[in-house]
């Protein structure tokens, strides 16, 4: 049997599925840092709000350009995500881009906007 050279259309939409809802997650996340840093800018009275409520825990404890870090670091992770929703449209999705081969489903469900095999990415090249 020939080795399998990219996901089937029910497998992708399983990992679309899978970014989709990570995506919407990070977009929270993400729109809760920028509350934040305006947050930061002034005292008013939206610090009662829920959004706020998220984060005063921890994110409203950070100083402003720890908390700018983590959203740009969000804003990557989006990024990403969205170029991984491409590359299902394109049927490219889970082709490690050294090796050419499939990366394995079970990296992929963990890091769903994976574009190398763990052996191309322990080989140090990158």
């Amino acid at each position: 049997m020939a080795e399998k050279t990219r996901y089937s259309d029910a497998e992708l939409e399983e990992f679309r599925a899978i970014i989709m809802e990570k995506l919407e997650k990070a977009q929270r996340d993400y729109d809760q840092l920028k509350a934040s840093i305006m947050n930061l800018d002034g005292n008013d009275t939206d610090d009662t709000s829920p959004t706020y409520k998220v984060l005063e825990e921890g994110a409203n404890t950070l100083s402003k350009e720890e908390t700018m870090r983590l959203a740009q670091r969000q804003l990557k992770f989006i990024q990403n995500l969205q170029a991984a929703l491409v590359r299902i449209e394109n049927k490219t999705y889970g082709i490690c881009r050294e090796t050419g081969k499939l990366i394995p489903a079970e990296r992929l469900r963990a890091v769903p906007h994976a574009t190398l095999s763990i052996e191309a990415k322990e080989s140090g090249k990158h």
